[in-house]
């Protein structure tokens, strides 16, 4: 059974960084990369960034492009979503989720498991 665990988020002023970490309890073969989504209130759950396990072709959207990185540690079935420059538009919770298929244009469409999700706060 897959639990994925988020933590590191907290509150920032804008301008700041955060670093959101993703552990996995383990990965099963049919999971092949983790996705990063958030979700503001009143507004619909977004991916914001992908990656897969067996190719360097992560996604990002174009809101986060060149602020997030998404970077994983095989060993500690970790992924790390590095945010710097956050905006207030950036606060919401985020989640991780594992998917038996990311791409590098658009989030993964087929989720297998979510994680519990970590609230970030930009305040200006």
């Amino acid at each position: 059974h897959v639990q994925l665990v988020e933590s590191g988020g907290g509150s920032v002023q804008a301008g700041g960084s955060l670093r959101l970490s993703c552990v996995a309890s383990v990965y099963p073969a049919k999971v092949n990369c983790v996705a990063w989504f958030r979700q503001a209130p009143g507004k619909e759950r977004e991916g914001i960034a992908s990656m897969p396990f067996t190719a360097h072709s992560p996604f990002y959207a174009d809101q986060v492009k060149g602020r997030f990185t998404v970077s994983r540690d095989s060993a500690q079935k970790t992924v790390y979503l590095h945010m710097n420059d956050l905006k207030p538009e950036d606060s919401a919770m985020y989640y991780c989720a594992a998917s038996p298929l990311c791409f590098s244009t658009q989030p993964p469409q087929r989720i297998y498991v979510w994680g519990q999700g970590t609230q970030v706060t930009v305040s200006s």
